[in-house]
């Protein structure tokens, strides 16, 4: 064994496959077999192996501009274009952007930053944070803490009552519905359970809601149409935000811009990562709406600084991987493309849907 401690690994668990190259949409091992990687990485590597126009750019970036932070003041062009292309993308009223290096660090930050908001307005009691029982959003302590698989939880004590973060089923009909209930009644009972949580909770306690639009790493679970519209009534109905997590959905993966765009729902925050660069340079955003943004900016002679960031926060090299991998979606027609092969392969994947062994298509 070497000296890695392996991540979401068993601890016993011998070093069994060794990738040594990659290209298009194969991998290969030290052997030379080749697989197909049919995950794209971990939902991240969205323009496969060795894209020319991606390598090119992150290049020329290490010639130009290797590293530059954007602490006190500080900016570069790359972190500026990438900021005002994604706040043109995103279904965010007067977008504002802040840039981390992975999907758990963008919702650890958004974390703060709700709490860091309701205290500057006066109401620092609004920290409570609504989950679903199976999802996923990282295994930073917050983020593991939002986070509803019990394998993030065991043996690590995270602060998830301190944090203040409630559950609330996961909306998934093949496995959530009572003897026979329809897709509309289940989505009439899960919201209202939503509503019955906020009024017991206490509506002036809940800062967000976190969702992903689809649930990804706990098992591919898509709600029922409808419940997100539902939602997002009862959130605002008690002036709660919606914080939608699209690391995984985001950029074409259910054949729209994102998730949030596919399930007919506005949220009022978003996390990016994984596929904002295609995974070829790590970097994540926290996108926040401009009331936000000018709440906090005001006090600022009061308070000082805003003390939030990272190292590389903003940088060069991964703001310019994120510009050209954009480039390429708009350019390519990418999130069509997905929308076509997806329904293709849904429909055939349906052809199997009667075998006694299968119990859903999804």
């Amino acid at each position: 064994m070497s000296a890695i401690i392996y991540p979401t690994t068993n601890l016993n668990q011998i070093e069994q496959l060794r990738i040594c190259r990659g290209d298009g949409i194969y991998v290969y091992d030290e052997e030379g077999n080749r697989y197909l990687e049919g995950l794209s990485g971990l939902w991240c590597a969205s323009l496969g192996y060795g894209n020319e126009e991606l390598i090119d750019a992150i290049n020329q970036q290490l010639k130009t501009l290797p590293y530059s932070q954007l602490f006190g003041g500080r900016t570069h062009q790359r972190a500026i274009d990438l900021a005002d292309e994604l706040a043109s993308m995103v279904p965010v009223d007067d977008a504002r952007i802040f840039f981390a290096n992975s999907g758990s660090e963008a919702n650890d930050s958004h974390v703060k930053m709700l709490r860091y908001y309701f205290n500057v307005i006066g109401k620092p009691q609004k920290k409570k944070i609504i989950a679903f029982e199976k999802s996923y959003h990282g295994v930073t302590v917050a983020a593991a803490a939002l986070t509803g698989l019990p394998a993030m939880h065991t043996h690590f004590d995270l602060p998830t009552e301190a944090l203040g973060i409630i559950r609330t089923a996961t909306p998934h009909y093949y496995h959530g519905q009572m003897n026979g209930e329809s897709e509309s009644e289940f989505v009439t009972r899960l919201v209202d359970d939503v509503e019955a949580l906020i009024l017991r909770e206490g509506e002036e306690t809940i800062a967000a809601f976190i969702a992903e639009p689809v649930g990804g790493a706990a098992g591919v679970m898509v709600p029922p149409g409808g419940y997100f519209p539902a939602l997002k009534k009862v959130l605002e109905k008690y002036n709660i935000l919606f914080w939608a997590d699209e690391v995984i959905c985001g950029f074409g993966r259910t054949g729209n811009d994102f998730g949030c765009t596919t399930m007919e729902v506005k949220p009022d925050l978003m996390s990016l990562a994984k596929q904002l660069s295609s995974a070829y340079i790590p970097i994540s955003a926290s996108i926040i709406p401009g009331f936000m943004h000018e709440a906090m900016r005001d006090p600022s002679e009061q308070i000082g600084i805003f003390g939030h960031g990272y190292t590389y926060t903003g940088h060069p090299v991964a703001c310019a991987a994120a510009l050209k991998t954009l480039e390429i979606y708009k350019r390519d027609r990418l999130f069509e493309n997905a929308a076509v092969v997806g329904a293709y392969m849904q429909t055939r994947l349906r052809e199997f849907s009667e075998h006694p062994l299968v119990g859903e298509v999804r």
